[in-house]
Formats: structure tokens, C-alpha cells, sequence
């Protein structure tokens, strides 16, 4: 469930600026016609991890005056395997699968990964943009639906905007309120319970469990001239509820060879994770997009902090570079490093007291990744374009300061490349 929805912030990323529809027909559009965008993106991990398929449709129309409503469809198909928290050791390992009822067994040496990771999912939303109070004032209603075979959520927002300055200063005001339920496989783990063998049992706390999700974002936008326009936001965000990965687990360690622990009748050395159950956010966000004489430079930069010690810095750049008769190469580069969870570890030792958090997805850790692509888009037509986008991630996990034993012998944070590959279609219909 966690490490899937974050698998799906990198495809949301990754498809966000293809879903934009040029202004190839801009000029030619009859003011009722719907802009349609649509794409569909393959993602593919290294080392025969995760790879997805996400189709992608959204559409925009004019209602009446100052009135704009946008309907967005998206599917994806997650396959393949993915970490489930323990580390490589010299020996072979045996894990229990989700359900309890299946074991796999992971070679020495090698990383250990759950390939019965499957999951498909179906998320609409939806927003209605209309004015309000005066010709300068307008409010944006949003909702979302989002289906896993594991994890729902529904959510709803608001966002007011204020023109000021003859329509060259936009303040904005938005929140958004998410309720999530979690129903994993095998129900909810207890956190910090052994792992079982298979057909013995589950440690589990009850079928399935919820989280809210609060998010409030101040904004202003200023056109600088007549070329450049720049846009600051903070968001503040509060998440409450269940925040644990139920399908991540520890590795119990000896503390002398650094060696999995032997199993305990029918606990195995593997344990099951405790995260918070609060997190609480602040970003800062800024973005400058600037046109030069033909071409657009597109930058931005975004800061997080939050109360579980993850900062990050995030550098995005876009060039649009018009090659003319409304083509266009657009290179992408992007850099995002993050600090460690404060309750991050590779692995727990045994007999030691037990933190009150604790967590090995990798994800939490120390890592940097780094971005670069290439988009292509060309008119077919009058009223439509075409693009093809390519793009590569690396991600670079920081290494372990005190390995102990064996562990000196293994990767305990393994490096991770992804590869995208997105094609897409926008075009204008009706009017």
C-alpha cells in the first residue's frame, strides 16, 4: 500500500507536465469545445522491480463566462517485486508472504524482494471553477476518488483566488481534506511483532484501518513583466491515523556476526514496522517561468520539512526549445535530495531495546535522485498534437555509517535506476 502510493507520486510526477495541452489550436478553439489531453506511460524499474502502465485522459471546457470544469480519469497496473525491508545477508532467507500462507525463499547475497507485488487502480477527479463576489474573485471545488485493491481514498477541496493589480497579482487560498482506509492483505501486521512462518499464524491487529489527511496552502502570482511571470507558495499538510507500511518488515541481526538472528519456533528474525501515527508538513515552493524571444524556460524550487526529520530540496527545470511549424524539444532536468527519517534503521539487534519507531523502507533513508529527459511534441493536424516523452532516475541511496559483521559484505541500501517512456495526444473537440 505505502510503498505502491509512493511508487505512484514518481508516475504522477512523471506525467503531470505531458498532460498540458499546447496552444496549437488555441487560436482556432470555439470557446465551448473540450481541451482534451491524454497519454500513457511505461515505467520500469532495474533489476526486474517494479514496472506500471498508466493511461491517462483529462479534459477542460468553458461552461459560461469565467465557469471551467475538468474531469480527470487515470488507470495503472503496478507489477513485479519490491523490497520488503530486510537486507541481503550470506545466508539464505525464508520469508511469509502477506497473506500468511505462502513462503518465498531469497538466495544468499541477494536483495530480499516480495514478487507477488501486484496492483492495479482507478482514480477520477473532478473540479468546477466559477466566480465569485466580483468579476476579480473566483473559487475552484475539487473532489477525487482513488480504488486500490487495498487502499481507497476520497477527498475534497477548495481553493479562492483574488486578482489585485489590474489582474497582474493573484493571491490564492486552498485546502483539502483526504479520509483513506487501508484493508492489506492478511489485515493490519502489530507493529513490532515477529514475522510468522507460513500457516502459523499472523500477528495481526484487526482487518483494516484509516487516516485523514489535511492540507492548506497560501499562493501569489505575479506577472514581473511582460515575459516573466513567478508564482510562491506554503503548503502546511497534518496526516493522522494508521502511517505504517503493512507489508514492510525489519531485519533482527545478531549483533556480533550482523547475521539474521535463527527462528524462534515459529517467529522468524523479521519484524514488523512502527512509524508515527501523526506527521506533520510544511513546504515552500517557488516557480519563475520566463519567455525568452521564442523559447520558454521553465524553473522551480521546493523545500520540505516535517516532524519526522525528512527535509528535502527539489530543483526542477524545463526548456521549451520551438523548432518552428509548432514543433518543439523540450530537455528536463530534475534534483531532489532527501535527509533520513529520524527512526530510519537497516536493521534491529537483537536483544536490544526496542525504539519507539522504527522503520527499513528505504524510502525514509538517505538518498539523492536525479532526473533527466527529453519531450518531443509535434501538431498532427490543426487541432491536436502529438509528443513522446523519454526520461531516466537514479536514485542513490546514502551508505550505512556502522555496518556490523556481515553486513559489511552486502548493500544494505541499494541503488535504484527507472526509466519512463510516455506518449501523448492532446487535442480539441466540440463547439
Amino acid at each position: 500500500m505505502s510503498s505502491n502510493k509512493r511508487i505512484r507520486e514518481k508516475l504522477t510526477l512523471a506525467s503531470a507536465t505531458l498532460l498540458q495541452l499546447s496552444n496549437v489550436a488555441a487560436a482556432d478553439k470555439p470557446d465551448d469545445a473540450w481541451d482534451v489531453s491524454s497519454a500513457i506511460l511505461f515505467y520500469s524499474e532495474n533489476d526486474g522491480r517494479v514496472s506500471a502502465i498508466e493511461p491517462v485522459i483529462s479534459g477542460t471546457r468553458e461552461l459560461a463566462e469565467g465557469e471551467k470544469v475538468n474531469l480527470k480519469l487515470v488507470l495503472d497496473s503496478l507489477t513485479g517485486a519490491t523490497p520488503n525491508g530486510a537486507h541481503a545477508s550470506s545466508s539464505s532467507q525464508t520469508f511469509t508472504n502477506p497473506s500468511g500462507k505462502q513462503a518465498y525463499t531469497i538466495a544468499p547475497g541477494e536483495l530480499p524482494l516480495d514478487d507477488t507485488f501486484l496492483d492495479t487502480r482507478v482514480a477520477f477527479s473532478g473540479s468546477y471553477e466559477m466566480p465569485v463576489i466580483d468579476n476579480y474573485s473566483r473559487i475552484i471545488l475539487g473532489g477525487n476518488l482513488s480504488k486500490e485493491f487495498d487502499y481507497t481514498s476520497l477527498g475534497v477541496s477548495a481553493n479562492f483566488l483574488r486578482d489585485y493589480n489590474n489582474r497582474n497579482t493573484t493571491f490564492s487560498a486552498a485546502l483539502g481534506l483526504n479520509a483513506d482506509s487501508i484493508e492489506p492483505s492478511g489485515g493490519i501486521p502489530t507493529p513490532f511483532a515477529n514475522m510468522k512462518v507460513a500457516g502459523t499464524g499472523t500477528n495481526r491487529d484487526g482487518a483494516d484501518d484509516s487516516k485523514t489527511i489535511t492540507d492548506f496552502m497560501l499562493g501569489v502570482t505575479q506577472v514581473i513583466n511582460r515575459r516573466t511571470l513567478m508564482q510562491f507558495n506554503l503548503g502546511f499538510s497534518s496526516t493522522s491515523g494508521y502511517m505504517n507500511d503493512p507489508y514492510k518488515i525489519i531485519s533482527v541481526i545478531d549483533g556480533t556476526t550482523g547475521l539474521p538472528i535463527a527462528a524462534v519456533g515459529d517467529d522468524l528474525p523479521y519484524l514488523y514496522e512502527n512509524r508515527p501515527d501523526s506527521r506533520s508538513r510544511q513546504t515552500f515552493f517557488w516557480k519563475t517561468v520566463h519567455h525568452l524571444t521564442e523559447d520558454v524556460i521553465n524553473v522551480s524550487y521546493r523545500y520540505h520539512t516535517d516532524d519526522w526529520g525528512i527535509d528535502s530540496h527539489t530543483i526542477d527545470f524545463h526548456y521549451r526549445y520551438e523548432l518552428g511549424n509548432g514543433r518543439y524539444l523540450q530537455p528536463h532536468l530534475r534534483y531532489y535530495s532527501q535527509a533520513a527519517a529520524d527512526f530510519f534503521v537497516t536493521s534491529l539487534v537483537d536483544g536490544a531495546p526496542l525504539p519507539q519507531y522504527a522503520s527499513a523502507d528505504y524510502r525514509l533513508g538517505e538518498f539523492v535522485t536525479s532526473t533527466i529527459g527529453l519531450k518531443y511534441a509535434m501538431p498532427v493536424g490543426k487541432n491536436s498534437e502529438f509528443s513522446v516523452r523519454a526520461e531516466v532516475i537514479s536514485q542513490v541511496q546514502s551508505e550505512v555509517d556502522t555496518p556490523i559483521g556481515d553486513q559489511v559484505n552486502h548493500d544494505l541500501t541499494p541503488d535504484t535506476d527507472a526509466y519512463i517512456i510516455q506518449f501523448g495526444y492532446n487535442f480539441y473537440f466540440g463547439g
